[in-house]
């Protein structure tokens, strides 16, 4: 079921992860209460990899159920937005003076060439980091081990946890920061302008900028 959600670009590419891919399938799917729902969980992986060319690492989807749509700090349209979000949108308008609607909502970054990737796909309701350990660190890293290989990237690396995971990347080019949650926002993350220095990193790669507006 997950492997075949994916783009088939991203199949042959994790070809060799397909066996993790189906055993941390076995383990999550018995559960009736799966964050987010099993139809969303490969969401980030149906797009085509070579049209990514930045990429923001998250750690583990929103716990509370309705919020986790697949994308790393996406949530549906209209809904709530945690505050880790509200506290990106404020840094975008900061850094590049975009304002922000209340309609706005991440699906348009993931349109536009942003891989919007937690490193653990699934949790349990109201029990964050529930599924750390089954397998999914392995996974997304062998993922973005794989995108980085292949074609220039910009990775925003947002917080410790995503910090560890870079390391790993030798070949991208990685703008890091504080996590924008409540607890860390105001201590690296506020005035840290990663949408501004990726798109100078993008230029300087030969590549588009990305259009962060929304």
């Amino acid at each position: 079921m997950f492997f075949e959600q994916m783009h088939p670009l991203w199949q042959s590419y994790l070809a060799d992860q397909r066996e993790l891919l189906d055993l941390i399938e076995k383990q999550v799917l018995p559960s009736t209460e799966l964050v987010p729902p099993a139809s969303l969980v490969m969401q980030v992986f149906r797009a085509d990899p070579k049209s990514v060319r930045a990429v923001i690492v998250g750690q583990d989807p929103y716990p509370n159920p309705g919020d986790a749509i697949g994308l790393a700090f996406a949530v549906p349209a209209g809904r709530n937005r945690p505050q880790s979000l509200k506290n990106v949108f404020q840094e975008l308008s900061d850094d590049l003076g975009i304002p922000v609607s209340r309609e706005a909502n991440l699906l348009t970054w993931a349109d536009r060439g942003v891989l919007l990737l937690n490193t653990s796909l699934t949790t349990l309701p109201h029990q964050p980091g529930a599924h750390s350990k089954l397998g999914w660190h392995e996974f997304t890293l062998a993922a973005l081990e794989q995108l980085a290989s292949k074609q220039p990237l910009v990775v925003l690396a947002w917080g410790n946890h995503a910090k560890l995971v870079v390391k790993n990347l030798p070949e991208a080019k990685v703008i890091e920061s504080a996590h924008p949650s409540p607890l860390s926002a105001s201590r690296g993350f506020f005035g840290s302008r990663p949408f501004s220095r990726a798109n100078q990193a993008l230029i300087e790669l030969g590549l588009e900028p990305i259009d962060w507006s929304l």
